[in-house]
């Protein structure tokens, strides 16, 4: 068997490469041909259809409800924060939603899944997308944390958040041929300083959601929505606070979000879940670190190395959680879309049922 492997080793390499030298054109050309069928005999227009987007209380979440709307579908917000999110109901309604219901609901509890899942059946009927946007990132070193509480929490939002979700809703979507789109990040498989437990869980979303996606076959579609560093919570105001082992959020968390590159990003998802894309890419310039993370990995860790010593000492960006912060150095984390689970929340309850009204 040895003697095997090592004979595969030395031929299957090059034989791949050149396979995919020769069949690179026409691979291309037939990608071409796909897109543009779909582009051309594929209508994004959702009126009537049913999206529930998780997450939906800031960032990408937020302006992923605001692309659903402009196509008249019927939305479910949920998310920890009900008034926030009867403001973005309403404005959705303004934009165009048919209609708007809220459910305050926490993505990492089960029953909190179910919950908003059964009641948007009872009241819809029916399920054709579920947007996972909830995510929290963070910016801190590894061996700089003294409080291990916070790494549950990361995990429980950035994967099981997405899980349950999906694991409650697939039942109908399979019998609509619905989607599942989720919001994934470059950082699954490209390596960023700071950020290992999220790169972690966003490495477990993509290989859980690929897997899904063959298990699935076409009864039900998944579009994984990959983005790069683009401007969201962290790069608007928004930000929490680390005290000992409680998410505490600050006021500045209800500034309004806005911005090219979360409004383009959102806008690119919707459109991709509608043509019934595999994946969404923005910006799509990242993939070419691929190649050097097939083929030469070693160059993108002395790049990043490089750029690590060039930016200086190391500094914690998370109060309570690592070494004492560096004077100046601002302590937040990166949250898109949603709070995580020790915060302090009002009881949680179905929303009052919000129609358009013409």
């Amino acid at each position: 068997m040895d003697l095997v492997n090592s004979f595969l080793n030395f031929v299957v390499p090059p034989a791949t490469m050149m396979m995919l030298a020769f069949s690179w054109p026409a691979l291309c050309f037939i990608d071409a041909c796909e897109w543009l069928y779909n582009t051309l005999y594929t209508t994004d227009y959702m009126d009537g259809k049913v999206v529930i987007i998780t997450g939906a209380s800031s960032g990408i979440g937020e302006q992923i409800a605001y692309e659903y709307a402009k196509r008249r579908a019927n939305l479910v917000l949920v998310a920890r924060r009900e008034q926030r999110l009867r403001a973005i109901s309403e404005k959705a309604r303004h934009i165009g939603a048919n209609s708007a219901i809220v459910i305050a609901a926490d993505v990492v509890k089960e029953d909190d899944c179910r919950r908003f899942v059964n009641e948007t059946i009872n009241f819809y009927g029916r399920v054709d997308h579920l947007v996972n946007a909830a995510s929290l990132g963070h910016t801190f070193y590894f061996d700089e944390v003294t409080d291990t509480s916070v790494f549950p929490i990361l995990l429980d939002i950035n994967f099981w958040g997405n899980v349950y979700p999906t694991f409650v809703a697939l039942p109908y979507l399979q019998q609509t041929n619905g989607r599942v789109i989720v919001n994934a990040s470059v950082e699954n498989w490209l390596p960023l300083p700071r950020m290992s437990l999220y790169a972690a869980a966003k490495a477990a979303l993509v290989n859980f959601y690929d897997t899904l996606r063959l298990e699935v076959n076409d009864e039900v579609g998944i579009t994984i929505a990959t983005h790069g560093w683009i401007g969201g919570e962290m790069t608007r105001g928004k930000f929490m606070l680390e005290e000992g082992a409680e998410m505490q959020w600050k006021e500045e968390r209800e500034v309004q979000a806005s911005g090219g590159p979360v409004e383009e990003f959102a806008r690119l998802i919707v459109s991709g879940a509608c043509r019934g894309d595999a994946y969404v890419k923005y910006p799509s310039w990242h993939d070419s670190f691929l190649l050097f993370r097939v083929f030469a990995p070693k160059v993108l860790n002395w790049s990043f190395r490089l750029l690590l010593s060039a930016h200086g000492t190391r500094r914690t960006s998370m109060m309570g959680v690592g070494k004492p912060v560096a004077e100046g150095s601002t302590a937040r984390h990166m949250m898109e879309s949603t709070s995580p689970r020790k915060l302090p929340a009002g009881p949680i309850t179905f929303s009052q049922i919000q129609t358009k009204m013409e």
